[in-house]
Formats: structure tokens, sequence, C-alpha cells
């Protein structure tokens, strides 16, 4: 079997979409369940980098902990959506496409939040989120780009 053929193969597909539920499942509980209930006042965010300024400008003012997990971690944490979405989607391959849906997806992740008052509607979320699915995304196209090259 030659390696594209397994790169492509309905049986690396099905991996990718047992991955993605997997995937689905612990963002759904780390986003909602985990540790989470409703607030009596909730709070949200609607100017962009208003949470990422400080972060980045008044690192002292931080513990380290707090500092990473709220930019690296809403990073890290959406960089299997630039693998999987295009992987499951072909429509979705181009930039253009996959950016708009990756954005609806995350709107719709932050309204749930907003909605059910459980985490915080924070439009800070969904630009550290979509920069974690560009990176992945940018993965996704060198892992095919540098497949197809080792191929011939």
């Amino acid at each position: 079997m030659n390696e594209k053929s397994w790169i492509h193969s309905k049986f690396m597909l099905v991996i990718v979409a047992c991955m993605a539920v997997l995937y689905i499942l612990i963002m759904g509980s780390l986003l909602f369940v985990s540790g989470r209930t409703p607030g009596l006042y909730y709070q949200y965010n609607l100017i962009p980098l208003e949470t990422i300024r400080p972060l980045l400008l008044e690192r002292e003012r931080y513990h380290t902990d707090a500092w990473v997990k709220n930019l690296f971690g809403n990073i890290v944490l959406f960089m299997p959506l630039g693998v999987w979405i295009p992987r499951l989607f072909r429509r979705c391959r181009s930039f253009l496409i996959f950016t708009f849906t990756v954005i609806l997806l995350l709107l719709g992740v932050e309204v749930t939040q907003l909605i059910t008052r459980v985490g915080s509607f924070d439009v800070d979320d969904i630009i550290l989120n979509t920069i974690g699915a560009w990176i992945g995304y940018a993965g996704f196209k060198l892992f095919l780009f540098s497949s197809g090259k080792t191929r011939n």
C-alpha cells in the first residue's frame, strides 16, 4: 500500500471521525460541565483584545498558570479543529471557508455559554481559538504537501 492510499483511505477517515467525536466530547465536558455551574453574575467581553492585551503587556500582574491557561490553552486546545474539519469536510479545505466555518462554530460555543451562563462569552476566546485552528490547519496542509512530495 503506497503512502498516498493510506492517508486517503476510508480506514483513516474513520479514525479521524472517531478522534473528532472524542474531541467534541472532551471539549464539551471542558467547556460546559467540568467544574462549571451557571453563575448569578455573568461576565462577557465584546471588545477585541480586551482580555488578551493585559495578558501580553502586563504579564507580571498574573500568575504564570493563569497566563498560560488563558493564552496558550485557548490556542492549543483548538488546534485539532484545523486537522479534522478539513479532513472530514472536503469543502472546508479552502482557507477562507475553513476560517468561516471555525468562526461560526466558535461563535456557537460562545453564544451557548452566554445563554446557559456557563463559562463566559469572550470575543478574545474566539480570536485565540481561531489562531489555534489556523495552526492545526497549517499542520494539516504541510502534512498533505510533504506526503505528496515523498510519494514521487
